[in-house]
């Protein structure tokens, strides 16, 4: 059972790894607002991997072969992408430095909020846990009930240590630049969200469309 939390931890590590929206997200909101509210997007991406990571074990993936419904939530995921890309734009180009409320910067739960929306965006995501597990299970890694559990608990510790450690990182380097450093991780990030929705939508678009 070890073994399976290891190698789910390590799995989990490596997903949360890739330069991807939520990892986008959570540089973008810890250099902004610190540690905590970057904290909660770590927290939030990984309850969502906990939850898709169940459902591939469930094989639930099975429901994404319905291709109406796999085309509605791509572009769903597609759409929620695009517009916090377009939000993260907006903030960029007006001054933010110094003048943020209250509730923007002291605001764990909202971005708690914002990571399980931007996280489960995505939930064609859950075929690649299916897979992930299929391999888990097919190599014996989570042959049983109690390894699976074991396996789908660590993909979802090895997420929130990733981003806790990026959460970290990026609020300590937020907390020394100035305005224009943190526009300019603003652009970034919020160009890259945008991609990653264009992305998103042009893939549901060609697997849907695809014999």
């Amino acid at each position: 059972m070890i073994t399976a939390l290891l190698t789910g931890f390590g799995i989990g590590l490596l997903v949360a790894l890739q330069v991807g929206p939520i990892f986008l997200l959570c540089a973008r909101t810890s250099a902004r607002f610190g540690f905590r509210s970057g904290a909660a997007i770590g927290m939030g991406a990984a309850t969502i991997d906990l939850g898709y990571a169940v459902l591939g074990a469930l094989g639930a993936s099975l429901l994404l072969t319905a291709e109406p419904l796999r085309l509605a939530l791509g572009l769903v995921g597609a759409a929620v992408l695009v517009w916090l890309g377009l939000r993260t734009l907006h903030d960029a180009f007006r001054v933010r430095l110094g003048g943020e409320s209250d509730v923007e910067v002291v605001a764990p739960w909202a971005a708690y909020r914002t990571s399980l929306l931007a996280t489960a965006s995505n939930p064609l995501t859950i075929l690649t846990w299916a897979a992930v597990f299929s391999g888990a299970a097919v190599s014996d890694v989570a042959g049983d009930p109690a390894r699976a559990a074991a396996f789908v608990v660590g993909t979802a510790l090895g997420s929130l240590v990733l981003h806790l450690a990026l959460a970290g990182i990026m609020s300590a380097v937020g907390a020394r630049l100035g305005g224009t450093a943190l526009r300019v991780i603003d652009v970034v990030s919020g160009t890259g969200l945008v991609l990653f929705g264009g992305i998103l939508a042009t893939r549901t678009l060609q697997s849907t469309s695809s014999p």
